[in-house]
């Protein structure tokens, strides 16, 4: 039985979330290092630049100036709040290691090829289905080399939401049935595929960013697995196949009977 697959991009198929927050210990480092003997900890400004930052995603979605400008916006708040003199020098440094983030070399996460040519080779059809802006996500694209298993069924969205996941199903005309959505963001990827009535697969990491974790309060429709591991994905597929195969010839041997 044929499915098609949408993969998220960064942190289910390569590393994104380490970057990130690499660079904001840089970033709260420096700052540290600004603000020495004004009486702010390294956690009150993490703090105050997740809450920035996040509320720059909802706003403009996966725009890549919100993150370096979250720098300079914790830079402001606590340059008033404390009442240090802001520097255009300081501020520039800030944009262009916010910017830094967006240089890292892609990185698969453990079995990305192996998974992905498993579920090719089994028939499947896969889409890639990422946030963020076109030439940033296309350049990590280029350099994994995935157009190999996703060919032209790549969607780039700057905001990832229900919407934007119902538009995809609804363009491609999809049998929502036998599609899945795989990612490792319960409110980009797993909230809209169970609200569109696909299946999901929630790729657990190993340090998610706050944005990411929401409660989930969907009935699924269909199939709802969480997984640690990518080699796992086609193995946990194709026994929900089986099983939803075994449950229909059940079915139908109870109709015949009675």
């Amino acid at each position: 039985m044929k499915q098609t697959i949408l993969f998220d991009l960064d942190d289910t198929l390569i590393y994104c979330n380490k970057y990130f927050f690499f660079v904001v210990e840089q970033f709260t480092d420096c700052m540290m290092d600004w603000f020495r003997g004004y009486g702010v900890t390294s956690e009150e400004i993490r703090d105050m630049q997740t809450e920035i930052d996040i509320a720059g995603v909802h706003v403009e979605g996966f725009k890549s100036d919100h993150f370096p400008q979250s720098f300079i916006e914790t830079y402001r708040h606590f340059s008033n709040l404390l009442g240090r003199s802001t520097s255009a020098t300081e501020e520039d440094f800030l944009w262009k290691l916010g910017h830094s983030v967006y240089d890292f070399q892609a990185e698969p996460y453990p079995n990305m090829e192996e998974t992905l040519y498993e579920l090719s080779s089994q028939g499947h059809e896969l889409h890639l289905y990422t946030g963020g802006e076109l030439l940033i996500q296309r350049k990590k694209i280029d350099q994994m080399q995935l157009d190999r298993y996703f060919g032209p069924r790549i969607y780039v969205r700057s905001k990832k939401n229900t919407e934007a996941m119902e538009g995809i199903l609804q363009e491609g005309n999809f049998n929502r049935k036998s599609t899945w959505m795989i990612g490792n963001s319960i409110r980009t990827d797993v909230i809209p595929a169970l609200t569109t009535g696909i299946n999901a697969i929630h790729m657990k990491t190993d340090a998610e960013w706050v944005y990411n974790i929401v409660g989930i309060d969907v009935e699924p429709k269909g199939a709802f697995l969480t997984l640690n591991q990518l080699s796992e994905i086609p193995g946990s597929i194709q026994n929900y196949i089986v099983q939803l195969s075994r449950t229909h010839d059940r079915d139908k041997e109870q109709t015949h009977l009675t």
